[in-house]
């Protein structure tokens, strides 16, 4: 390749990268980027106006008629029509009694309630807002530290992100043509593996230092018939929607677009379960679905036509070139993939960061021989489910994780950005541990995979 067939692609990546930072709509980003390259390619006989045409057709083709991609409304639902519901607030008041006697109980119940909700919504901001508006008075009144509080509340609402089903994990199986059954099923470990070391964490902060946790200062006069009672009522409708969604979809027995469309059907029937269903909270959560949609999809649109470009002005062979010259092993080359991602999720969106690196990376990865430790067909799945895992992160890093923003909108007037900043750094230490475990033992990710027989 010529010096200037490799300069102009990368020169297209570097474009994208400064307007997003002009706060443009990223959907308006990624195609105007996308049309001018375009533009400046003809220009040079890179590129044909005419190829412009395609795009519709790319659109339509791999976007509207993607019958995987219509899981994401219903996820969205599902999701918006739990927070609304009350299904959460009674989780978090059964969890709470439970765990009141382990240190930290009250932390270790909103980890709880974090896991449980990122498998029923997986959408990260609904549920750290939730988290918040729920646990964090309370915490606060029982003499909880702030930093510890804003990272326990910042770090369990991520969990939605990774933990199945997760609408990154039916985007990324989509844009690598990776099934999603076998995406769940990966990225369960990793996602239990993350909420596990977040408990050990709290327990031992508790154990150290319980002046920062301190113990209920009663045991509560609930009897044994309330304790079952709240059990039924906020412990067990939940998890029986995570058992019929996500149980389906790893089980086989249904697509991911008929399960999405089972979680929100049940979502809907706990919300009359609890008393709470109107046409008027119908109308709320059918609003906020149709907004969150229309961004998702808006921003595909601008990447189908940004990635089309770039791939036309030869940018995957520019990659793969400047890969090549820098001679990398394969497990150093992952590791500076992996390095890649966490750095740019310090500044952008997962879903910025999965339309826009993923297919320049797909080539890159297809290309790597891990020997026996992932073996070639199951390479692709690992390297996704890692990367998922990678993304976690960033919502908790500094200066524009969005967990952190959603935290403060919703708890400032208990907590200060530097109190949410002190809190989530050792939160994110142990999402970098769990990465590096996934990374030194890819069983972790294709474990259950193969179990289950993908």
């Amino acid at each position: 390749m010529s010096t200037f067939e490799v300069v102009l692609p990368l020169t297209m990546l570097g474009g994208l990268v400064l307007i997003l930072f002009s706060g443009f709509p990223v959907a308006f980003c990624l195609a105007g980027v996308g049309l001018a390259f375009a533009a400046l390619g003809g220009a040079l006989d890179m590129f044909y106006p005419m190829q412009l045409f395609l795009i519709v057709s790319r659109i339509w083709g791999s976007i509207a008629e993607n019958l995987v991609l219509v899981a994401i409304p219903m996820f969205i639902f599902m999701g918006i029509m739990l927070e609304k519901s009350g299904v959460a607030r009674h989780l978090l008041e059964i969890l709470s009694v439970l765990m009141r006697r382990v240190p930290g109980g009250l932390a270790l119940a909103v980890v709880l309630m974090g896991t449980i909700m990122a498998a029923t919504t997986g959408i990260v901001g609904a549920s750290v807002v939730m988290l918040a508006m729920l646990a964090l008075p309370v915490m606060v009144d029982r003499g909880y530290d702030k930093g510890m509080t804003s990272g326990v509340i910042a770090a369990s609402g991520t969990l939605g992100i990774l933990i199945p089903p997760s609408i990154m994990l039916v985007v990324m199986g989509d844009m690598l043509a990776i099934p999603v059954g076998d995406l769940f099923a990966g990225a369960v470990i990793p996602g239990l593996l993350l909420s596990g070391l977040y408990l050990v964490f709290i327990v031992v902060m508790a154990l150290i230092r319980p002046d920062r946790m301190p113990r209920m200062a009663k045991p509560g006069d609930e009897t044994a018939g309330d304790i079952w009672m709240l059990v039924l009522k906020g412990f067990v409708p939940p998890t029986l929607l995570v058992v019929f969604v996500l149980g389906s979809i790893v089980g086989g027995l249904a697509t991911p677009t008929e399960a999405a469309g089972i979680g929100a059907f049940g979502a809907t029937l706990l919300a009359l379960f609890n008393g709470r269903l109107s046409l008027g909270l119908l109308r709320e959560v059918a609003r906020g679905t149709a907004l969150t949609n229309a961004m998702i999809f808006g921003i595909f649109c601008g990447a189908t036509l940004f990635s089309y470009v770039f791939r036309e002005l030869g940018g995957d062979d520019a990659i793969i070139h400047v890969i090549d010259l820098l001679d990398l092993h394969d497990w150093t080359l992952v590791v500076l993939l992996m390095a890649i991602v966490f750095l740019l999720g310090f500044f952008f969106d997962w879903l910025e960061i999965t339309l826009i690196i993923l297919p320049v990376f797909r080539p890159i990865v297809m290309s790597l021989d891990l020997g026996d430790t992932v073996p070639s067909d199951q390479l692709l799945l690992w390297f996704a489910v890692v990367v998922a895992v990678n993304l976690q992160t960033s919502y908790l890093t500094p200066p524009f994780g969005p967990a952190l923003f959603y935290l403060r909108q919703a708890g400032h007037a208990h907590l200060t950005l530097g109190d949410i900043y002190k809190g989530v750094i050792p939160f994110t230490l142990l999402q970098l541990t769990g990465l590096g475990l996934c990374l030194l033992f890819p069983a972790l990710v294709l474990w259950l995979p193969g179990a289950l027989g993908y």
